[in-house]
């Protein structure tokens, strides 16, 4: 005789509303895109890849088709915010010219946590084929220290 498990229930019937909502954010993916990539909130982008080695804390943040000088990169205690607009179309082009329009533009902001403390004057940004790659030196107090072990 198998027996009755209330959450196997509720496990199908969130499943169930998950595939509604699905269906009704694709129709209307136009009136929330607010990112440079659809169904994504701007938090969101951009897109970025963190890494460290000993000495350094990298992110590259995906960017294309952005005016590098429309870019803004700052840097408060152990936060990096990254900032800016991509500019929607050239304004020859008419709406009317359009058959689709996908590619999202407008501002965008993008706070991103720090593992550690960083030496914010001495940060550098380089934007080179759509990737804008971020090199944050670690501080000091945050970098491992060989502690020498004495022999008695």
């Amino acid at each position: 005789m198998a027996q009755w498990n209330p959450f196997e229930d509720l496990e199908a019937l969130r499943r169930e509303i998950d595939r509604a909502f699905e269906g009704y954010g694709a129709r209307y993916e136009p009136f929330y895109r607010g990112a440079f990539l659809p169904g994504r909130s701007p938090r969101h982008y951009p897109m970025i890849n963190l890494f460290e080695d000993k000495d350094h804390i990298f992110i590259e943040a995906l960017t294309p088709g952005i005016d590098p000088q429309a870019l803004n990169v700052t840097v408060l205690q152990n936060r990096l915010t990254l900032s800016g607009e991509k500019i929607r179309v050239p304004s020859e082009v008419k709406p009317e010219a359009f058959h689709r329009n996908e590619r999202a533009s407008g501002k965008f902001v993008r706070t991103v946590d720090l593992p550690v403390e960083v030496e914010d004057t001495a940060v550098k940004a380089e934007y080179r084929d759509g990737l804008l790659v971020v090199t944050l030196p670690k501080a000091e107090k945050a970098r491992p220290k060989k502690i020498h072990v004495a022999v008695a």
